[in-house]
């Protein structure tokens, strides 16, 4: 006899076929996501719910003959009376009790959203790299510059001259402290446990000190605690608080709530902390959306475009991953990390 208790509490859309294909089993997920209880899917054929039921039959019958898993994108769930649903579908081969397959239902936006965070991952460790190498090299020229402009102002006459080098060696100092920021998030992260709200009252306090906008908090006291890195995550949401803030954000929410059987960077998770930051200002320009956690890009005159770098980076170091949604007067960042 196969014991479903394990896949009840899953967040993923679950149904097991038998020989013929017909449906034997669904979670109270996959009830939820084709929006028809058990008792009515139980019996049917797995087939006639979707459109691309030949390619589908073929695809079934190749993964329970080789035990190979199977993905699907782009099966369509037909649902009476409301619009068809994009799925991907991922069959796994069982044994037990005359089932034959388990099959693993994802709206596509899941999927595109793993994508997303893979893409994230592997163009943050290039640009890691390139900004890491960059930095050194910036570095030796500036203290010559520096140097020389120094030696420079010790043999002017003339003091109205010496405001000139004073530029030359502020402005190497700016670089300089610049290059040092690229060069930071190399250092190993601090593990120590600690309450995400403590984190986000020490961000809080800073932004409103700095920028006088009104922050709300929407917390869940029940999180357990999170073991990082404090000053790495103090900097992360300090970071993304600070970029709203400069953007004209009048209302900042900070949010926290506890997700279950979830998956991050292709990792699943019984539980995991989503912290968002919510704020009514103008919204990430639409045309740097796709590369707005890139080093030097920036939607603001005179930014860095380092601080959403290095805020995906200090989250990447702690397992977790950022996402974003943005529109004129609504833009939401959402922190994801895996609790333990």
């Amino acid at each position: 006899m196969v014991s479903f208790s394990g896949l009840e509490l899953l967040a993923t859309a679950v149904v097991a076929l038998d020989e013929r294909f017909v449906v034997r089993y669904a979670n109270p997920a996959a009830e939820s996501l084709l929006a028809t209880g058990a008792k009515s899917l139980i019996g049917l054929p797995f087939l006639s719910l979707f459109f691309e039921k030949q390619a589908l039959m073929a695809s079934l019958r190749e993964s329970r003959a080789t035990h190979w898993d199977y993905a699907a994108q782009n099966v369509t769930y037909t649902r009476p009376g409301r619009e068809p649903l994009p799925l991907s579908c991922m069959v796994t081969r069982i044994d037990g009790s005359g089932l034959a397959l388990l099959a693993e239902l994802r709206p596509i936006s899941e999927q595109l959203r793993l994508a997303r965070e893979e893409r994230i991952i592997a163009e943050q460790q290039a640009n890691r790299e390139l900004i890491r190498n960059l930095a050194h090299e910036i570095k030796n020229p500036l203290g010559g510059l520096r140097g020389s402009a120094q030696l420079l102002e010790r043999e002017l006459e003339k003091p109205e001259l010496r405001e000139y080098t004073q530029v030359i060696i502020k402005e190497a100092d700016r670089l300089q402290a610049l290059m040092d920021r690229m060069l930071t998030p190399h250092r190993a992260p601090r593990i120590e446990p600690m309450s995400v709200h403590e984190v986000l009252e020490r961000v809080r306090s800073l932004v409103q000190a700095e920028f006088g906008v009104l922050i709300e908090r929407d917390y869940d006291p029940s999180l357990p605690e999170l073991i990082g890195d404090r000053e790495q995550l103090i900097q992360a949401v300090l970071n993304i608080a600070r970029n709203a803030a400069q953007a004209g954000s009048t209302s900042i929410v900070f949010r926290t709530r506890a997700v279950r059987q979830t998956t991050i960077l292709r990792q699943r998770y019984r539980l995991a902390l989503e912290l968002q930051v919510i704020d009514d200002g103008p919204g990430v320009p639409e045309e740097i959306q796709e590369r707005i956690f890139n080093p030097l890009v920036s939607g603001r005159e005179g930014g860095t475009g380092l601080g959403l770098s290095l805020a995906q980076t200090f989250v990447q170091y702690h397992q977790g991953v950022i996402e974003f949604e943005s529109r004129p007067g609504r833009t939401t960042f959402r922190i994801l990390l895996p609790l333990t």
